[in-house]
């Protein structure tokens, strides 16, 4: 599977990297739908949370825990924050690579 962020991970494309680590790398979106609006990606190839197994679940968690750092670094951990990932096609999948979106400044509705 290779799609634009693996090529970011590879940096044979540059981008606005908010945090990077042996996991994942967190970039900025280029087509924003929020005031903040970060990917956060993980360095390991998995198409959507419909791939990932059990051996995936420290991965998972770091996701996450990575959302939590960047917000308090970008000060909206108190004032709130969204983490999303989209999955499949259908469900608003337009690059094939797990990624979580932390949005903050407009709120998406459900």
């Amino acid at each position: 599977m290779d799609s634009i962020f693996t090529k970011i991970i590879n940096k044979e494309i540059s981008s606005e990297i908010q945090y990077e680590d042996e996991l994942c790398i967190a970039i900025n979106d280029v087509n924003p739908k929020s005031k903040i609006h970060i990917l956060v990606i993980p360095k390991k190839p998995i198409e959507n949370i419909n791939y990932a197994s059990d051996s995936d679940k420290e991965i998972l968690g770091h996701l996450m825990l990575v959302c939590q750092k960047l917000a308090k670094k970008l000060q909206i951990d108190e004032e709130g924050y969204q983490i999303l990932t989209n999955v499949g096609e259908g469900g608003g999948q337009t690059v094939m690579h797990l990624h979580f979106h932390l949005l903050s400044g407009n709120t998406l509705t459900m």
